[in-house]
């Protein structure tokens, strides 16, 4: 399923750079604005899909209720 997030975006020495506030951690860059986006969305899906070998050693995850 396609999800469409809002990404923020600037311009720093030439360079567009950008994040997805709706996913902390998730930050990228490029020299346009469409390398940007497609950078962003390789970053995300670093971030969300992660294969558990690239997941740092003694890091535990656990369920837990917020509201």
């Amino acid at each position: 399923m396609e999800r469409f997030l809002p990404l923020e975006y600037w311009i720093d020495d030439e360079w567009y750079v950008g994040t997805l506030k709706e996913v902390p951690g998730v930050f990228s860059q490029g020299a346009t604005l469409d390398d940007l986006e497609a950078n962003i969305r390789d970053a995300y899906h670093l971030m969300v899909y992660a294969e558990p070998s690239l997941e740092r050693p003694g890091i535990r995850r656990k369920r837990t209720a917020v509201s």
